[in-house]
């Protein structure tokens, strides 16, 4: 009984030590790897090489509309089409077997005016069954209207819509294209880079009228100077005392 006793207290003893080891490598692991560049994602070639393959093979199956493929440095899968293959290079995605692209996250836009199609549409889809995700980019300029994804992924609706409001870029056969975040009156395209940041018209409730209304924007001062001084020098408390003035030829006493 005495000697089962030793070996279950020995063995119980060994397994905490092995535990208590485990856990301090574990531990000096994890202290490694989180102290060397924690928020650089690490490269994976695998993964690398399994989106350019199937980057090509997108093209390869739709030469019409791919015009460019690329994997970033990140494993980020980026397809550049036309602007006439929205509609069936996201249907193809979304229903082909080896993509199922179902899910629409984001749909934006980028305006660069140095460009002759200025206005750059970009596509984030994503893949819950190969837990994957692949980015489309196209481009139009200020009047020629691209092809609205609502048909493919009614996500997009909204997407469209805050498009529109901010860069101007229309969408043709959107089922409800109105402006979604600024006012219906609303002049111009806030997200443009040649929109002014004060904008064109400000609103104000009016006492006279007793409604809110839309006038111009008037600066009342071209350039305004604010004078950032701390807040706690109001009180005298915190001010440094001011030594006193002395004649000339006089110094101050010793304390």
């Amino acid at each position: 009984m005495a000697a089962s006793l030793v070996r279950f207290v020995r063995g119980g003893f060994s397994r905490t030590l092995n535990l208590a080891n485990r856990s301090s490598c574990l531990v000096q692991v994890r202290s490694e790897s989180t102290e060397t560049k924690p928020t650089v994602r690490p490269k994976d070639p695998v993964t690398h090489k399994q989106l350019a393959v199937f980057g090509e093979y997108v093209a390869e199956m739709l030469p019409k509309y791919v015009q460019q493929v690329q994997v970033t440095c990140y494993n980020e899968l980026e397809v550049m089409i036309h602007p006439d293959g929205v509609v069936p290079v996201l249907t193809f995605l979304r229903d082909h077997t080896n993509a199922q692209f179902r899910n629409m996250i984001d749909l934006t836009a980028v305006d660069i005016p140095s460009r002759q199609n200025r206005f750059e549409i970009v596509y984030n889809l994503l893949s819950l069954r190969y837990n994957s995700r692949i980015r489309l980019k196209t481009y139009t300029d200020e009047l020629t209207p691209v092809d609205s994804a609502v048909s493919v992924h009614n996500a997009a609706n909204w997407y469209e819509r805050e498009v529109w409001d901010m860069y101007g870029v229309f969408f043709a056969n959107h089922p409800d294209l109105r402006r979604i975040l600024t006012d219906y009156g609303f002049e111009g395209h806030p997200f443009r880079k040649d929109f002014p940041l004060s904008g064109f018209v400000e609103v104000r409730y009016d006492d006279e009228v007793k409604r809110v209304v839309a006038e111009p924007v008037e600066l009342a001062r071209e350039f305004r100077k604010f004078d950032l001084n701390s807040p706690w020098e109001v009180f005298p408390a915190h001010r440094e005392a001011k030594a006193p003035e002395l004649p000339a030829g006089e110094k101050p006493a010793d304390k």
